[in-house]
């Protein structure tokens, strides 16, 4: 047998057989993905994940380098991996990409070299199966992860097509080769969570099983099959719980005391596969509905690791294509990483036959769209989705849109999604926000649904009295803080929902729906204190509640994940009314930089663990301040909304683990960068425009359906020439702060020539602002 010196950290491991190459390592040609760096975001406070996952994929197969925390402890790893960890204490199959809780973390494999073999993960201190590791022998790119376990003398290799992870394992050589697989272990763990767990060995060697979670979405169920490249020499089942086991959900049901078989709420197993002459490989399948589904999907997704690897890398390419660029390392890497990650979620959750499990934990059939979960809607209505109706505006907003709508049809509660995953509710944040990301697909000419029973859906949701105060809104024209807490934030949420409801009901013709819930859309005015200036909470006797303190930022208060700074911003859909109530364009302004400038140096928030990337009161790592930097176009000023983009993305954003200063909350920090890159956002989804802000790309492409392209191109761009001298679309000049959405898609192009000095007449008159439903002269907008 020939043997070969690999290097392993920072010393040669004899390996029986190196790893073969990672087919995109290999490649010399630039494609998209390779300007792409995972890590970005696996610091700080991004909690991103740098491990194998599709687009869109069902597997997220990564690693975990602290599945111990219990409660707010776990904040810091809702991810899984934090690139600040030593150890890593496995790979599990299931994981968020930058969300503000933990959760998943399914179905954690670790291998193991030589004749001990330890059934615990120990602690970094004192590794069990954990190992050590060093940043230096990782490789993080779309579809493929790679380390070296230096406890272990392990090269581990992880690749993910849409509903399968594949592993490669390259053992010492002369070591046995083993797995440990550990269904007690699972990201924000606390005793009890495990419900209820079960293993079997088949007879062809395929190991299959299930577990039942009592996490953040209540009653989660996961099945999963797994393959293995080398025959098994042994195995051992262990159930290590000590707890009276649970006796809900069951599972398969079959002879707990078999040799192959364990039920139970702590299980392991031990996998022995002898020494080694290559590399060992497991392909896992997972699945919402049962083992058959998880061996189908295992199944469907033909060979190994290289050839699901090419595949993924294939379909990364092809995602990542939509948007062709030029840039300047690092807004190279930076820019790249932020399209990846804003092409995670929504997820894939139907297995490949078309059965789901739906909110009402049964099973569904979809026979002609792909289902998906992982709907984090408060952060991904405002940026997220509106980037997706352009680079997926077939293929994913048909498939988001008719799944939030399966979705509502079997909700025991009759609402569309709030915060879902796995297709289980966990009613976290507020507003009803499905209602906008349909809406904005529906107004954009996006179909493939039933748009009639899409509104019919929507109003159900609006009018579901019993959720987050909604009946007293519907009484009252605003939720009374005494009776619902977050009281101010809800109003105005529920209010910018109604309007996108009002929108899409207008435009089918039903004016009776349309009347409604445009009256409703005008209730963020009985939350407003225009004595004052600030959006506040009113009491269920009209008073506004005291003491007040604008700055304060409590849980379960006024606001939510905020305070009155952020909060007093968000009319999307009537900024100019907004803008009336503070006295006009010029206090506006000042507003608006009191706001950024204000001085923090007295201020704590350390007890808000979602307030972070903080420019004065404007926070940047938290969503309800997203918009806010756009918003001076809407007061005549766009010169000053160009200047705060370039202090948002300079400080905010950065090619490096801690670079990006809050959650990305499922892609939705990092679409805003692509938008604001490319030079325009979505402020008001629904209204068919984007507010033009300042590139920060010299060029871009959007690769639009029938072959067609919008060039974005800018002259002058530097460091310096921060400000837009003037704008041209399709060689004509532009006077006006907006694009709407049908120039876009028509194709074209949009030139910028930027100057070291502000042009402070463009997008100065009042005709050339973006959308306010009070100034609106037609409705969808058709001013030139």
């Amino acid at each position: 047998m020939l043997k070969r010196l690999c290097l392993a950290g920072s010393a040669l491991a004899l390996l029986a057989v190196c790893p073969a190459p990672a087919p995109a390592l290999a490649q010399t040609a630039p494609r998209p993905s390779d300007s792409v760096d995972p890590l970005i975001g696996t610091g700080g406070e991004g909690h991103t994940f740098p491990g194998a996952v599709a687009p869109f994929g069902m597997v997220q197969l990564s690693p975990d380098t602290d599945t111990s925390c219990v409660l707010r402890d776990c904040y810091p790893h809702a991810a899984g991996y934090r690139y600040d960890d030593p150890t890593i204490v496995g790979f599990s199959h299931t994981h968020f990409s930058g969300a503000g809780h933990s959760d998943l973390g399914d179905v954690l494999v670790m291998p193991v070299a030589g004749d001990d073999v330890p059934m615990d993960p120990g602690t970094p201190a004192a590794p069990g199966y954990r190992s050590r590791f060093s940043h230096a022998t990782e490789t993080a790119k779309p579809g493929y992860y790679a380390v070296t376990l230096a406890d272990h003398g392990i090269r581990a290799e992880m690749t993910a097509g849409s509903r399968v992870g594949v592993h490669r394992y390259s053992f010492p050589a002369g070591k046995a080769a083993h797995l440990v697989l550990d269904l007690r272990s699972s990201l924000y763990n606390y005793p009890g969570k495990i419900l209820w767990s079960g293993l079997h060995l088949r007879d062809d060697g395929v190991l299959t099983g299930f577990r039942e979670t009592r996490g953040w979405a209540p009653g989660r169920k996961l099945f999963f099959a797994m393959r293995f490249s080398a025959p098994l020499t042994g195995h051992a089942l262990v159930n290590r719980e000590t707890a009276i086991p649970y006796k809900g959900f069951q599972g398969p049901g079959r002879d707990s005391d078999a040799l192959a078989e364990k039920l139970g709420q702590a299980l392991e197993e031990r996998l022995d596969f002898g020494v080694l002459t290559r590399p060992l490989e497991v392909k896992v399948g997972i699945s919402g509905v049962d083992e058959a589904g998880a061996l189908a999907n295992l199944d469907g997704e033909a060979g190994g690791f290289d050839d699901i690897h090419a595949q993924t890398q294939a379909a990364w390419d092809t995602a990542l294509g939509a948007v062709t660029f030029e840039a300047e390392a690092p807004m190279r890497r930076i820019f790249a990483t932020a399209l990846y990650h804003s092409l995670l979620a929504p997820s894939i959750w139907s297995d490949r036959d078309g059965r789901y499990r739906g909110p009402d934990d049964q099973i569904h059939q979809a026979t002609d769209f792909t289902v998906r979960s992982t709907f984090s809607l408060w952060d991904t209505f405002r940026a997220e989705h509106p980037l997706l109706t352009l680079i997926q505006p077939e293929r994913t907003n048909t498939d988001i849109v008719r799944s939030l709508l399966a979705s509502q049809t079997h909700s025991p509660d009759g609402i569309l999604p709030v915060w879902q995953f796995a297709g289980r509710e966990t009613w976290t944040m507020i507003g009803y926000h499905a209602v906008p990301v349909i809406a904005d697909a529906y107004m954009k000419g996006i179909g493939g649904f039933d748009a009639n029973a899409a509104l019919d859906a929507m109003v159900a949701s609006a009018d579901h009295a019993s959720y987050g105060g909604l009946g007293e809104y519907i009484a009252r024209g605003y939720v009374p803080i005494d009776k619902e807490p977050e009281a101010a934030s809800k109003t105005v949420e529920y209010a910018y929902d109604d309007w996108t409801i009002a929108r899409m009901a207008r435009k089918l013709g039903r004016s009776d729906i349309a009347a409604r819930f445009e009256k409703r859309a005008g209730n963020w005015r009985n939350s407003f204190d225009a004595s004052s200036g600030w959006l506040r909470a009113r009491k269920t006797d009209g008073q506004f509640r005291t003491p007040f303190d604008p700055t304060a930022i409590n849980y379960g208060s006024d606001y939510t994940e905020g305070n009155a700074w952020q909060y007093s911003w968000f009319v999307p859909q009537d900024q100019a009314g907004l803008f009336r109530l503070l006295g006009g364009d010029a206090r506006t302004i000042r507003k608006l930089d009191a706001m950024f400038d204000f001085d923090l140096s007295k201020i704590d928030y350390s007890h808000a663990e979602d307030i972070a990337g903080l420019i004065g009161q404007y926070i940047h790592g938290n969503e309800p301040s997203h918009h806010v930097a756009y918003l001076y176009s809407y007061a005549g000023a766009p010169w000053r909304t160009q200047e705060r983009l370039g202090q948002i993305v300079a400080s905010q954003y950065a090619d490096t683990p801690a670079g990006l200063s809050g959650n990305d909350d499922l892609g939705q920090m990092s679409a805003w960068l692509v938008f604001t890159a490319l030079g325009f956002y979505p402020v008001a989804p629904g209204a068919n425009e984007y507010v033009i802000g300042r590139p920060f790309l010299p060029k871009a492409t959007l690769m639009l359906p029938g072959g067609k392209r919008f060039v974005i191109s800018t002259d002058n761009l530097s460091t310096t020439n921060r400000y837009v001298q003037s704008v041209t679309l399709n060689g004509r000049p532009l006077t006006r702060t907006y694009l709407r959405d049908d120039e876009i898609r028509q194709g074209g192009e949009l030139r910028f020539v930027m100057s070291a000095r502000p042009n402070r007449q463009w997008g100065k008159s009042a005709s050339s602002r973006p959308f306010s439903t009070s100034t609106a002269v037609s409705s969808p907008p058709t001013r030139r």
